[in-house]
């Protein structure tokens, strides 16, 4: 994922209380012709579209309607029908702030730009991701086996907090405001308290 280059412009689908986290994966059923045409695109050109967050009802200023961060994302499968819709599944790969709606194309097209995320020394590293693993399987006790196996399975796949974080949120975070609020913090330890305190009053 880190050899993609993020496009400096980029096709944005707006959903309401709808936030993909990076390394999530999010199912999608592409329907209005706008979308059609801007799948179409993608697919002709880096695979790339954008999620964003429609927090009230669409509206010409974008940017009243749109939360400012949301993710790009890349399309690992598509299917298209006989009728023109598809049915895809997009993989989320990077933060970015929607910084200038266009009228360029016609559907929601912005100039983006990677929000960063802070890093931590090698001491936290070593701090947190034991504690946020036993704060995991905590909150996964009442949960079937199986469940609890796949889960940790994919947090294996994660070498650092980050990566790591970003896949709690996108299994456990369900309240679309927290989702929003963990997606526009740039500072890592901050998610990663939020996401223990959750977990562990989850698990209580």
């Amino acid at each position: 994922m880190t050899s993609l280059t993020i496009p400096e412009k980029c096709g944005v689908i707006l959903l309401p209380s709808t936030v993909l986290f990076p390394h999530g994966a999010m199912p999608l059923h592409i329907f209005e012709p706008r979308y059609r045409k801007m799948l179409d695109e993608a697919l002709e050109g880096n695979c790339l579209f954008c999620v964003g967050n429609l927090l009230r009802n669409e509206t010409p200023d974008l940017a009243q309607a749109v939360a400012k961060v949301g993710t790009v994302g890349l399309i690992r499968a598509s299917r298209e029908s006989k009728k023109g819709t598809s049915n895809l599944l997009l993989h989320g790969v990077f933060r970015v702030s929607f910084d200038q709606w266009l009228d360029e194309k016609p559907y929601p097209y912005a100039t983006i730009s990677p929000v960063l995320n802070t890093t931590l020394t090698s001491y936290e590293e070593k701090d947190y991701i034991p504690r946020l693993r036993q704060s995991v399987n905590r909150a996964l006790e009442k949960f079937p086996k199986a469940v609890t196996e796949r889960i940790n399975h994919t947090l294996d796949q994660a070498d650092d907090p980050t990566t790591i974080a970003d896949a709690i949120s996108q299994q456990f975070i369900h309240d679309p405001a927290d989702r929003q609020k963990l997606l526009e913090t740039g500072e890592v330890r901050k998610r990663l308290d939020f996401l223990i305190r959750f977990l562990d009053h989850a698990g209580s």
